[in-house]
């Protein structure tokens, strides 16, 4: 790196930019060897595996998210707010959009960063492929804001069907059988199950009809079929409409329109097929793009236009030796992190840059409380290892406690850990509000 003290700037404080950033600030930040800066337009992190939690109000982003700034004062590294809109290369700086309060009063202009070595993390979102009427009329779980409005209005439905005489049933649609459309359909089983006990007594799981909807042979197309077939079984066995092979055309205010023309009415519909990187990485006109707009990069996860500017989990097009690219996952983003950092320190130390290569630890789908499926080890062996029930539980949940540990440290992984037992004892286990 040219400067003496250099600018890391990293955009996007996901599973990967934060646990980068955290390190990054302990071991540069802190000693003063480099600024690091973190920009997000959220003033709070939550691991976005969690998402479908915070939708069903099991989870409280409130009160379970990371709050950057208090965060960065802690572990050596500057805290930005701001939406990333623009990138000049010959400048070597970012730009961050306006920020502006409720009523739309400017508080803080458009700005630039300068930066020496940028990291762009800024995930990705859902994949509506352009169907007709999909923006207007679903819901989505790109982002904490996205899933509080789906909670808001999950509330709202169990208030309606909890307090009217004429109406019986509560209608979800989802669409798209990966892991978040699974792991959302079995939660919203289990907070149904627990509404009697907060007063909504009226609104029983033989109310809810989920309909999950795949435009492939199966649902978790990405995971063993073995571990689909056990997901599919166990969700049919509490009353989800499994519906493969179903290609959806329109969006509609009644509900989703399948290319046969069939209506699947719905009084709450959401989005889950399919992700790719923002759309305004294509109008920054610099980088090479795959479809998914993911953005190009070398094996040492250097964008393939600039020598300056890193790129790691969902929005990295990172391809294999297979010609395939890696899978969008919080395992992706956290070793491409770990890559990134070590990268970082060779360039300050003049010495050549690591190749990255993806490790498949397995993948897990979590049921709720009825049930965790899933693969181990992943090509660490000649074979898969199929979990579930119990064991599969705990691995699901020591997942969490790594990302916990990567930005925490590990006391204070332990102490939250303990508070959350604590927690669960003196607060509801639904957010009601």
């Amino acid at each position: 790196m040219r400067s003496a003290n250099p600018k890391i700037v990293i955009v996007g404080g996901g599973a990967g930019g934060l646990e980068l950033a955290t390190q990054l600030g302990h071991k540069l930040g802190k000693k003063n060897l480099a600024q690091i800066i973190l920009v997000d337009r959220n003033r709070t992190h939550i691991w976005k595996p969690l998402l479908h939690e915070v939708a069903t109000g099991s989870l409280d982003s409130a009160l379970d998210g990371v709050v950057y700034s208090a965060h960065a004062a802690k572990h050596g590294y500057q805290f930005q707010l701001g939406t990333f809109c623009g990138l000049d290369e010959a400048s070597q700086s970012i730009s961050v959009a306006p920020i502006v309060d409720e009523a739309g009063k400017v508080m803080l202009p458009e700005r630039q960063i300068q930066y020496d070595k940028l990291v762009i993390a800024i995930g990705s979102v859902s994949n509506d492929f352009n169907t007709p009427g999909v923006k207007e009329n679903c819901f989505f779980l790109d982002s904490h804001q996205q899933a509080n409005r789906f909670h808001n209005a999950l509330l709202d439905s169990f208030t309606r069907v909890h307090q009217s005489e004429s109406i019986n049933e509560l209608n979800i649609a989802i669409v798209g059988g990966g892991a978040t459309g699974v792991e959302l359909s079995a939660e919203l089983y289990h907070v149904t199950d627990m509404l009697k006990v907060y007063g909504l007594s009226k609104m029983t799981a033989d109310k809810l009809n989920i309909h999950l909807i795949e435009a492939g042979e199966r649902i978790l197309p990405a995971l063993p079929e073995r571990i689909a077939t056990s997901a599919r079984v166990e969700l049919s066995k509490l009353g989800v409409n499994v519906m493969e092979n179903t290609r959806i055309s329109e969006a509609t205010a009644a509900g989703f329109v399948t290319s046969e023309g069939q209506l699947i009415e719905a009084n709450i519909m959401l989005w889950a097929a399919g992700v790719k990187a923002p759309d305004f990485i294509k109008d920054i006109g610099l980088f090479e793009l795959n479809r998914a707009n993911q953005i190009m990069v070398k094996p040492n996860l250097l964008s393939t236009v600039s020598n300056d500017i890193y790129v790691i989990g969902d929005c990295c097009a990172c391809m294999q030796a297979d010609g395939s690219f890696v899978p969008p996952r919080a395992q992706s983003a956290h070793q491409m992190a770990q890559c990134v950092e070590k990268n970082i320190f060779n360039e300050l130390k003049g010495e050549p840059l690591n190749d990255y290569m993806y490790v498949d630890h397995g993948s897990l789908v979590n049921l709720s409380r009825y049930s965790t499926v899933g693969s181990l080890m992943g090509n660490l062996t000649k074979s898969s290892m199929f979990v579930e029930g119990k064991i599969a539980r705990l691995v699901y949940i020591s997942l969490y406690r790594m990302h916990q540990q990567a930005i925490h440290g590990t006391f204070k992984t332990v102490a939250l850990w303990c508070a959350e037992k604590v927690m669960r004892v003196v607060r509801p286990r639904m957010k009601l509000h």
